[in-house]
């Protein structure tokens, strides 16, 4: 498949360390890892040598097919768009998040879910993406359609991860009316009587819908072996009920007590990187820095800017907030467990050479300046 390559004089970013070497790369995976220069290959002048990055939750591709309202783009040409962004921001392999369950006034419908996420599997079918590109269904268990459009797209052999969420007013992410007056009001441009009917009527379809849709969703992905997170957990309850259906992630917890819970119950905890960036989310919850100061923070996640994964690590590391092998683990070995890709995230002998080499040190944002998928250069 690959020639054999060689990397010389990194910083080399491994599991606990940092090894200042060289690597083998043979068929796409890495053959050798050895301390010091090497006399031959291709000398990285001490910049870092990170593992390809693992992105479990962005739905960033919406914004590639959906540019402007109204405005649907050629899928395939939006997705290669989307792929392209993902590879230059050093991360390997992307689980895109597609909606299922949808409210009157989204802009998309099941039938570009269904296409989306067809064309995900033909651009990996016809070698066309950068990246290794996996489906997570984010599934609006309240939507009174979402089992509709789980079944229509459930048998695409790209999924690997599904989320159970609940965007109701009142609970969870939003559980402060105003932060999701601010983010809902002024999204859809209704006025305050149109927006009380509004929340009335997603409470109603959260009682009517969401502990049937999430209990019989999380049967089907237990079925299929697809990993299942459960979204925004704010309450022991919340907690105990995604335990109870088996999930093994706990996306985006809005309170200590729940990433606690999380994390005690053996669930990994994860956690928005632009929250990192930030200093805190934007919906009011609670901050990443919080938790990982507890000791409850195992997985970032880029969410809506790509970018954002690998300058949180970084911004980590140079704030002192993590060492940098343990900051990067957060970015890449960890999240590959957790989608039980057990085949990359570290750079260790036998495992895919997804190598991504980084210069950073300048109090700057870092720069990627090569990016490998197996062994090939994609970025």
């Amino acid at each position: 498949m690959n020639r054999e390559q060689i990397f010389t004089n990194a910083a080399i970013v491994l599991k606990g360390r940092i090894l200042h070497g060289s690597i083998v790369v043979s068929e796409g995976r890495i053959a050798e890892i050895s301390e010091g220069r090497s006399t031959s290959g291709e000398d990285l002048e001490g910049d870092f040598l990170i593992p390809g990055l693992v992105e479990l939750h962005t739905d960033h591709i919406e914004g590639h097919y959906l540019p402007r309202p109204k405005v649907r783009w050629n899928i395939m040409a939006a997705l290669q768009a989307h792929d392209a962004q993902i590879a230059a921001s050093g991360i390997t392999t992307v689980f895109d998040a597609l909606r299922v369950g949808m409210d009157e006034d989204a802009d998309l419908a099941s039938g570009d879910i269904c296409a989306m996420a067809d064309t995900i599997a033909a651009g990996m079918a016809g070698d066309r993406l950068r990246a290794d590109h996996f489906i997570h269904l984010r599934c609006e268990v309240s939507a009174p359609d979402v089992l509709d459009s789980f079944k229509a797209i459930r048998d695409n052999g790209r999924i690997r991860l599904a989320s159970l969420m609940d965007h109701a007013p009142g609970q969870r992410q939003f559980v402060d009316l105003e932060t999701y007056r601010t983010y809902y009001q002024r999204k859809l441009k209704m006025t305050d009587a149109e927006f009380e009917r509004f929340c009335a009527r997603r409470r109603e379809e959260s009682e009517r819908n969401s502990e049937r849709n999430r209990r019989i969703i999380a049967e089907s992905c237990r079925e299929a072996q697809v990993a299942l997170a459960s979204h925004d957990d704010a309450t022991a309850e919340h907690v105990e009920e995604a335990v109870a259906l088996g999930v093994s992630l706990a996306e985006f917890p809005t309170t200590v007590e729940a990433a606690r819970l999380s994390a005690e119950a053996g669930l990994q905890v994860l956690m928005g990187a632009p929250n990192v960036v930030r200093g805190g989310s934007h919906s009011g919850n609670v901050s990443a820095a919080e938790l990982l100061d507890h000791g409850t923070l195992d997985i970032l996640s880029s969410d809506y800017v790509p970018f954002s994964l690998l300058q949180a690590a970084f911004f980590l590391a140079t704030t002192e907030r993590a060492d940098l092998p343990t900051a990067i683990s957060m970015v890449s070995a960890n999240p590959a467990k957790a989608a039980r890709l057990l085949d990359r995230g570290e750079i260790a002998v036998g495992l895919r050479a997804d190598l991504v080499r980084v210069r950073a040190g300048d109090n700057l944002p870092p720069v990627v300046t090569g990016v490998w998928r197996e062994g090939q250069r994609i970025a």
